[in-house]
């Protein structure tokens, strides 16, 4: 399967997703792979797990263990863009990694913008006063979780329009 067809906007998604189904949120760093879980009725994301990243094939097999395990219908991956809204080398390595990715599985992928996605997960654990090591375990799943809160906000509203 090629990105093409592997990777879906939200709209599009959006018309393809049965009533109920979980969608899985990606922030894909270059030490760690933060995941998180929607309710079935996608109106809430919520912090999974955060994969220690090895090597592709063992990292990726964990991730569609926990998209089988959890029933997902497609997952929502933060793609880095640059401020200006260029991509640089981080949104490049995300896109190979979906494509790669996208030969393990018939599940698509939707690219959300996550720009300052884990600097605002931080400032809110900082804010409720989490320790460094506190927030180091928790920011990348959490990023996740406010990635895939803001592709599931979008769909809800398309919903509505």
């Amino acid at each position: 399967m090629g990105e093409n067809a592997a990777v879906l906007t939200l709209d599009e998604l959006g018309l393809r997703l049965p009533a109920k189904a979980r969608l899985m949120g990606i922030d894909l760093g270059t030490k760690t792979i933060g995941l998180a879980l929607s309710d079935v009725e996608r109106r809430l994301a919520s912090p999974l797990e955060t994969i220690r990243r090895t090597k592709f094939t063992a990292d990726v097999t964990k991730m569609l263990e926990l998209a089988r395990k959890h029933e997902v219908a497609a997952f929502v991956i933060g793609l880095p863009l640059n401020m200006d809204g260029g991509e640089g080398p981080r949104a490049q390595s995300t896109r190979a990694f979906v494509r790669q990715t996208a030969l393990l599985t018939p599940l698509p992928f939707v690219f959300w913008d996550e720009r300052l996605s884990t600097a605002a997960v931080t400032r809110e654990l900082i804010a409720q006063d989490a320790s460094r090591a506190k927030r180091a375990e928790v920011v990348d799943r959490m990023a996740a979780a406010y990635i895939l809160q803001g592709g599931l906000d979008r769909l809800a509203r398309l919903r509505a329009s």
